[in-house]
């Protein structure tokens, strides 16, 4: 999305400088293979975090605060709207269908005003909460739930559980969206369990054999050998920058510094970091890795997919959390210019909102531009909860 930073330029070319380098002689064997390609997913995956959190901090308020204020500014025209339809109620000579159009509109006014508890709305909403109005809205709404229910349970192949107290679309259309999660949550859930079921089958059955000779589990074999490693490096790197031993102030700091580096990276089991800080520090030459067998390479790959699984947790929390805030679908992949595109339609939208309440508002100056105006979004809202209801 955005170009590299120089310090995660420095990081990156440290962590590929871990990387196992083939030779014209000697080719890879798998366990070099699995150990780099595990270093370059870390490398992508803090790539891709640390140029999307960059993106984020340079666009994301710009973008929330264009949101807001074409939010505002909607609202505002709302309530203008909704007190000049209240007086013409009053004052204009409608007839009955046209009193009830503008008394819906009303109420669909007030709902969307509801959120700002402003005084003035809430009386209108006293007001026109008559028990015909409510009856009358309430029929519509639950007529539209039904056929929406139809539809719903035709896509799941099952009824919607309690489907009775679901009265309007919005909340049918929640309830079927949470039916159809939990589906696919179970059948989630059953596939895990499968294959954990399998997982600690095939355990299971290497232990019992290792067990009929005598020997260690290789798993249990690979995790010794795993934190014997992340525990050497920790210690060379603590005797390196022992701060007591350090005569220099400038010096002390530095490694006083880098040691609570090394703290944090231990305790998180984070070894290429660890690896990273132990060539910058003791000088240790990276082709190190070339030289280690095989078996201590396979229980330095087991930290590391910890450390993949951690970084893709990371992202994918990264990634829904911006899409959750900015209304539009973000991913680490994608190019900057298409998500800038995204947030600028979405803003492009919002104005228009705005700017459409605001000619609406203009137009409807002189009662029969206001009566068209009436028919026009009568049928409007007929048609929104037509749509609705297209599973």
């Amino acid at each position: 999305m955005i170009s590299s930073t120089e310090a995660h330029q420095d990081a990156a070319i440290s962590l590929s400088a871990l990387m196992v380098q083939p030779s014209d002689q000697v080719p890879l064997t798998p366990a070099q293979e699995r150990f780099n390609d595990l270093l370059a997913r870390i490398e992508q995956l803090s790539g891709l975090i640390e140029r999307l959190q960059a993106w984020s901090d340079r666009h994301r308020y710009a973008h929330i605060q264009a949101l807001r204020e074409s939010v505002q500014l909607a609202q505002a025209h709302r309530k203008s709207l909704l007190l000049f339809v209240h007086e013409r109620l009053q004052t204009a000579d409608f007839t009955d269908r046209q009193q009830r159009m503008a008394r819906g509109l009303v109420r669909g006014l007030i709902d969307q005003l509801a959120a700002s508890a402003d005084p003035q709305v809430q009386a209108l909403a006293d007001l026109y909460v008559s028990e015909e109005d409510t009856q009358e809205t309430a029929q519509e709404q639950a007529e539209a739930a039904q056929r929406l229910r139809e539809r719903i349970e035709e896509a799941l192949g099952q009824p919607i559980e309690k489907a009775g107290q679901y009265q309007t679309p919005e909340e049918m259309m929640q309830a079927g969206m949470r039916q159809w999660q939990r589906q696919q949550e179970a059948d989630e859930q059953r596939k895990a369990a499968k294959r954990a079921a399998k997982k600690a089958q095939k355990q299971a059955q290497k232990k019992s054999a290792a067990a009929e000779k005598g020997e260690v589990p290789p798993a249990l074999l690979r995790e010794a050998d795993a934190k014997s490693a992340i525990r050497t490096v920790f210690r060379q790197l603590a005797s390196a920058l022992h701060p007591d031993r350090e005569p220099d102030e400038q010096e002390r700091l530095r490694k006083t510094a880098l040691m609570s580096e090394v703290n944090a990276a231990y305790e998180k089991n984070d070894l290429s970091t660890l690896l990273r800080l132990q060539m910058q520090v003791t000088k240790v030459n990276p082709q190190n890795s070339a030289r280690m067998a095989d078996a201590q390479l396979i229980a330095m790959a087991s930290l590391l997919k910890e450390q993949v699984t951690a970084l893709e947790d990371d992202l994918d929390a990264l990634q829904s959390r911006l899409s959750r805030e900015l209304c539009v679908p973000v991913r680490a992949e994608a190019e900057e210019a298409s998500i800038m595109q995204a947030l600028q339609r979405i803003q492009a939208d919002q104005r228009h909102s705005a700017d459409s309440l605001e000619a609406d508002l203009r137009r409807i100056q002189n009662d029969a531009e206001l009566k068209r105006w009436l028919k026009e979004q009568w049928q409007l809202a007929k048609e929104q909860v037509q749509s609705s209801t297209d599973f």
